[in-house]
């Protein structure tokens, strides 16, 4: 039986709750869903890395990378991409943001799929993403 391994980098925080920022058992790897908090300082609550829905998407971008990186993986072993906005008028800046960034990250094999949806975040924070990786 494949052992199940709780990812969580040096630059995020421990979770407020019984749950794992990202999670790789055999060649699956689950990153939780990401929000554009700043990397952790000791000591200090977290933090977003600003206001605008630019700022925080690289910002989650970023820490979902964290952690594929932290199992193994990267964004070219990612299959499936969950986005988690909280304004539908929001959704076609998140997507200019988002393709900017992929071709900045030079995303060699066809992209992932991805499911975007609309809920309520914690108080400033306007997106959250998830994602699936699958290496090997």
């Amino acid at each position: 039986m494949t052992e199940k391994i709780a990812l969580t980098p040096k630059t995020h925080t421990a979770p407020p709750a019984k749950f794992s920022h990202g999670v790789k058992k055999g060649n699956i790897l689950q990153v939780a869903g990401q929000v554009g908090f700043l990397p952790a300082v000791e000591g200090q609550s977290p933090t977003p890395a600003g206001p605008t829905l630019r700022e925080q998407t690289l910002q989650t971008l970023a820490n979902v990378k964290a952690i594929l990186e932290e199992g193994g993986a990267s964004w070219d072993d990612v299959m499936m991409i969950r986005v988690y906005l909280t304004d539908v008028a929001h959704f076609a800046e998140m997507n200019e943001v988002y393709d900017q960034y992929f071709r900045e990250q030079g995303l060699t094999q066809a992209p992932p799929a991805r499911t975007t949806v609309y809920v309520s975040l914690p108080k400033r924070l306007l997106i959250e993403i998830d994602a699936l990786a699958v290496l090997g």
